[in-house]
């Protein structure tokens, strides 16, 4: 069975090469070695014997100090990790040395808003919304890339601003 991209009913492709997808699958073997519980997922899609697929993969049970938690995987791999309230939340987000993208979801918007404007994180979404957009910077905090790409700020990587000062 092949997967056409161009079909709507297409939500996932496959991952790049054989090597991303080995190191995708040691991601999720070795967090369930720490303790990490996969709720769906987890291997490699029986229906599709070509091609260098993985499931979409949630893994319970997870706290902050696991390598799935902390480090980049680049799969269809997330993790769920309990938190005590708001503050603690918050304080789990900020604890990496990443900070690409984020998002938040509650009934209350303007609660939500609030917390996503204590995420350290280059861009948020809250609820849902879609932050992208080509008038919009986009960049990472930390490790997470250097400088912005698009709207003014990107566009501001390219020139070399010149100050002037003239005497009488």
């Amino acid at each position: 069975m092949t997967v056409s991209p161009d079909d709507p009913s297409v939500l996932q492709g496959p991952l790049i090469n054989e090597r991303q997808r080995s190191r995708v699958e040691g991601y999720v073997s070795a967090g369930v070695a720490a303790g990490a519980r996969i709720t769906t997922g987890g291997g490699r899609p029986a229906h599709l014997p070509l091609g260098w697929y993985h499931e979409p993969t949630l893994l319970a049970d997870v706290d902050n100090s696991m390598a799935v938690a902390r480090e980049e995987i680049f799969g269809p791999v997330l993790v769920a990790i309990p938190y005590d309230d708001v503050d603690d939340a918050v304080r789990i987000a900020n604890d990496s040395i990443f900070g690409l993208s984020g998002a938040v979801v509650g009934s209350d918007h303007e609660r939500a808003t609030a917390v996503g404007r204590r995420i350290r994180t280059g861009t948020m979404s809250i609820n849902g919304g879609v932050w992208y957009g080509p008038d919009m910077p986009f960049g990472g905090f930390k490790q997470s890339g250097v400088g912005r790409e698009m709207g003014l700020a990107g566009f501001e990587e390219y020139l070399e601003p010149m100050s002037f000062a003239r005497g009488t």
